[in-house]
């Protein structure tokens, strides 16, 4: 699925009005699709009074419609104007075809019994701005928004996208709509999945209008959705003849002192999601822990510092012969940073003619020298949390979580690498410029070991002959995919990384 921008989704209206499909058969097709979702919690949940809130411009009409269609399901449905009576063709047209056994009111003129309404309301649609919403909300806008949110019995629904946030770049100026699902038309637009807009939009629903397949490929797309891209690159089924050196091998240097549990993460991750062999280079100190838990796995012991890190010494010492024998490179997950690490990080990403994954503190060894990341003689993939992203790019969270799309894309085109900027809708940026937005995934993976479960997942994928970008895809969408899953069975309160590492072999 695309996700496209608001001047992009006008083009695909203009274009199928072009082919015979008229703008007021798709605004019909909008109201009857988010009709159909209210009525699913309707009948579920057997509401009763609806407020169907209506701006004047076509996101009015659209709820004129699916106002209409309820009225006719044994629903009391008040439709509130935030503003002014309907100012294009396509409202007007909808607002009189509303039946008689609806009430409509302007919150300007009878704001008392609209405040009633709204606070009485089982549900609340929201109908007021659509994809050219731009500034901040009205003062009235504002007063009708917050007093939909206070209602916090009622079902909301926002068609499109909540009032009040910008389309194309997530901002809210000064307040929006809380929705519980949106209904957004055709496609995903950028604000269903970036921050901060995500946390107010609740589930999303894409509702197919009947713009053809043919002319969505004809418009541009800021990102596109991991789903999608699984789908049409399926992975390449194993020859009879397969064996574990062609299923590759994937060589982690992982964990310290104190952190073993994220090489057992990790490399119990890679070997579920069926790399041929792992080669687990651990400090000394770890290793009797790391093999009881990974019994499949071969070690390479390497000799510590006195803090319980990897030594450079140790390093340079057994690793050189097991970077050329190996298909992929895994570093970072409970690394540790001190001098030695750098060191170690530096010259993998350096001498290293296979791909490499860098993951936490193998990101944190390159933040002191992030220009030895264009000295790369081999492919290079980040997973970057918030925070490490912003000390990769020499800025703040706030700044990142601001401009995902933008941090990510800026970053791997001008580093040349892949990179995965994780969080809720993890994106996927390329050198090329493409970026892929993944919708698996839930906040009950929001715990330390997560990640390390991640990195060897695409390590995996990568040594098992992927190239970079359908690593990171596979490895994204197949994570949060058995996040769903854990969630499903343990609760999200309760799931564990380890249960997402358990979860992959019922998967595949």
């Amino acid at each position: 699925m695309k996700v496209m921008s608001g001047n992009e989704m006008r083009k695909a209206e203009r274009l199928a009005e072009e082919q015979g499909i008229p703008m007021s058969v798709l605004m019909e097709r909008a109201g009857t699709k988010t009709a159909e979702t209210a009525l699913d919690l309707i009948q579920k949940n057997k509401l009763k009074n609806i407020c169907v809130l209506c701006g004047s411009g076509n996101n009015g009409g659209d709820g004129f419609v699916t106002a209409g269609i309820l009225s006719s399901k044994d629903c009391n449905v008040s439709v509130i104007l935030s503003g002014d009576k309907p100012k294009t063709e396509l409202a007007k047209m909808n607002f009189e075809r509303l039946p008689s056994n609806v009430k409509v009111l302007s919150y300007g003129l009878r704001k008392f019994e609209c405040e009633k309404i709204i606070s009485e309301s089982d549900m609340i649609i929201d109908a007021i701005y659509g994809i050219g919403f731009r500034g901040g909300l009205d003062k009235q806008t504002l007063e009708i928004v917050s007093l939909c949110n206070s209602n916090v019995n009622a079902y909301k629904i926002a068609v499109d996208l909540p009032s009040g946030i910008i389309c194309d770049s997530g901002e809210i100026p000064n307040g929006c709509f809380n929705a519980d699902i949106t209904v957004s038309f055709t496609a995903l637009k950028p604000l269903h999945i970036l921050y901060p807009s995500m946390d107010f939009c609740g589930e999303v629903i894409t509702a197919d209008v009947g713009i053809p397949k043919k002319i969505i490929d004809r418009c541009n797309c800021v990102m596109s959705t991991s789903d999608e891209f699984v789908e049409e690159n399926p992975i390449v089924p194993r020859k009879i003849s397969a064996h574990k050196g062609t299923n590759g091998t994937l060589l982690m240097m992982c964990g310290s002192y104190g952190m073993a549990g994220a090489a057992v993460l990790s490399g119990g991750a890679a070997l579920r999601t069926g790399v041929g062999l792992v080669k687990a280079a651990v400090p000394k100190s770890i290793y009797p822990i790391v093999s009881q838990a990974l019994t499949e796995a071969v070690f390479v012991p390497i000799d510590q510092t006195d803090d319980g890190k990897m030594s450079f010494d140790g390093y340079e010492k057994v690793i050189s012969h097991s970077i050329e024998s190996c298909d992929t490179v895994l570093i970072g997950c409970g690394l540790g940073v001190n001098e030695n690490t750098v060191r170690i990080v530096s010259n993998v990403i350096k001498n290293s003619t296979k791909p490499v994954v860098l993951d936490a503190d193998g990101i944190n060894s390159v933040c002191m020298n992030i220009d030895v990341l264009r000295d790369s003689a081999a492919s290079v993939v980040l997973t970057p949390h918030p925070g490490e992203m912003a000390r990769l790019a020499g800025t703040d969270i706030l700044s990142v979580q601001r401009d995902r799309y933008g941090t990510a894309k800026k970053f791997a085109e001008e580093y040349g690498v892949t990179l995965v900027l994780k969080g809720a809708n993890t994106l996927i940026a390329t050198p090329e410029g493409n970026v892929y937005v993944n919708r698996t995934g839930n906040n009950g993976m929001a715990k330390g070991g997560s990640g390390d479960v991640l990195a060897g997942m695409l390590g995996s994928f990568l040594a098992q002959g992927m190239s970079p970008k359908k690593a990171a895809v596979y490895a994204v969408y197949y994570h949060g995919f058995a996040g769903d899953k854990c969630a499903e069975k343990y609760s999200k309160r309760a799931m564990l990384p380890s249960d997402i590492v358990e979860e992959l072999k019922y998967i595949f």
